[in-house]
């Protein structure tokens, strides 16, 4: 498998049911699997809610390139054309500094703290539980203050 990256909140990490077999939930109104409803959301990024409860997380989208992340900032960084990290840095610092950028809106993201970078096709709940063929799934922490 493999999709749009998410960022979820490390307290709502286990309500994120990832892909199933069948590609749908019991009970979901619309038939689709988180996995699905991840890879349904357009654009460079977006809202999408995490469980039955209030909290969301942010999809990522599926461009398949590596992300860094600025934690002053709280800003997470995709990397598509730069020639290295180091330009990378230096070129999103710039576009922030830029009162003329121009932003697109991805949605409100609103989280209760410290989040959890991961494929949306992975479960909350199997995350640092071991493949029957050995390795783990892909993880990062992102450490966020509670916000918006």
């Amino acid at each position: 498998m493999g999709g749009p990256l998410i960022v979820v909140p490390e307290s709502s990490v286990n309500a994120w049911g990832g892909c199933t077999e069948d590609d749908s939930v019991l009970g979901d109104a619309d038939g689709r699997d988180d996995y699905d409803r991840a890879c349904g959301v357009g654009g460079w990024a977006g809202v999408i809610a995490v469980g039955v409860a209030a909290a969301t997380a942010l999809d990522l989208t599926d461009e398949p390139a590596k992300r860094a992340s600025l934690p002053k900032e709280s800003l997470l960084v995709r990397w598509l054309a730069a020639d290295s990290e180091a330009e990378l840095f230096t070129t999103a610092e710039a576009v922030l500094a830029d009162p003329d950028t121009a932003w697109e809106d991805g949605g409100l993201w609103v989280t209760d703290g410290s989040a959890v970078l991961m494929d949306s096709a992975e479960a909350g709940a199997d995350l640092g539980a071991d493949y029957p063929d050995g390795g783990q799934p892909d993880q990062a922490p992102v450490q966020l203050p509670a916000g918006r």
